[in-house]
């Protein structure tokens, strides 16, 4: 057995201890962020949408940071029945249903509308469909962070050449591992957990997260520099491991979907109403925020160029991809 395998055996082992029956009023959610952002926002949304469905016949509580295990750990646990309910980057269910990795493509979501349209629609209920099949779980709802933006501790980066003396931390993610490879430099894969520790004692100099996470995660305090870049937009899906939700009731599936749905609505408005503010605060607290120089245009036809056709057999064909771009009105790839 590798040492993931077993690492997710001893999560799911130790959730097995703890693991409640379906009959149970309270369910757990595991949440990789911290306290103030957009997953705990949607857990949150959730949690009271499901209490009001259900007239109090089931609830839910949140575990933040991680505390029932790393995000693609929790995964793992959902798919075995360890876990009810996940909420988690969508890099890190990708490894698990590759098609939702388009979504992670660089510069294919470019806006919150574009998110909302996808993940709301056609293209989304097909994702859901194959991370049924492909992972045993089922995503009922969407949170919307925001574009993942660059920060780091060292300087003001504006140019691709400015990223070459950086040490930038990334998910375990093929996808955001090689677009920062088509910018010339080569990132270092780390997990979630170990992030905030990596940068407080400089073995990475910089990471990419949204507005939401970096003010959830407190990276102000070890992260002076930030970079409007937009090469992925964060969708982050709630999950419910499909052996839970095939043992309820099909009024009780209705309630849990109905109330992923309207989490998913309140998501959008969280990020509408909240991203502003959050940004002017990290400014306040004493981070540095820049644009990319000419538009981001050098760092959009590098990765486009260079990363899409890496992973088009990966995502499912080009088709795929090409059904996401049509949908958004956007050209398609030949």
């Amino acid at each position: 057995m590798t040492f993931k395998a077993l690492k997710g055996a001893m999560v799911a082992a130790l959730l097995a201890t703890t693991a409640l029956p379906v009959s149970a009023k309270e369910f757990r959610v595991a949440v990789g962020d911290g306290a103030g952002g957009t997953q705990e926002a949607l857990g949150l949304a959730f949690v009271e949408a499901l209490e009001a469905k259900t007239g109090g016949a089931h609830t839910a509580k949140l575990f933040l940071n991680g505390q029932l295990g790393d995000e693609q750990d929790t995964v793992s646990a959902a798919a075995t029945g360890t876990l009810d309910f996940s909420i988690l980057a969508i890099n890190n269910i990708t490894p698990f249903s590759p098609s939702v990795g388009t979504l992670t493509l660089p510069y294919v979501i470019l806006s919150l509308e574009d998110a909302e349209n996808i993940t709301q629609g056609e293209i989304g209920q097909q994702m859901v469909d194959k991370t049924v099949e492909d992972a045993g779980v089922r995503i009922i709802g969407w949170a919307y962070s925001g574009f993942r933006v660059l920060t780091n501790s060292k300087h003001p980066v504006t140019t691709v050449a400015d990223l070459q003396d950086l040490v930038v931390r990334v998910p375990k993610n093929e996808i955001m591992i090689e677009t920062y490879k088509s910018w010339g430099i080569n990132p270092t894969p780390m997990a979630w957990g170990e992030t905030f520790a990596a940068l407080q004692q400089k073995v990475v100099d910089g990471q990419d997260n949204p507005y939401m996470t970096v003010y959830a995660m407190k990276f102000d305090e070890v992260q002076k520099y930030v970079t409007n870049i937009r090469y992925i937009f964060s969708i982050e899906p709630l999950i419910v491991s499909e052996s839970l939700f095939q043992s309820l009731s099909a009024e009780e599936q209705q309630q849990v979907l109905d109330a992923g749905h309207e989490a998913t609505l309140a998501s959008g408005a969280f990020l509408r109403a909240e991203e502003a503010k959050i940004k002017s605060e990290l400014a306040a607290r004493g981070m540095e925020i820049s644009d990319p120089a000419d538009g981001e245009q050098e760092f959009i036809d590098l990765a486009t160029a260079k990363v899409w056709p890496k992973f088009y057999d990966t995502i499912g064909g080009k088709e795929v991809l090409n059904g996401v771009l049509t949908a958004l009105g956007r050209p398609t790839v030949e």
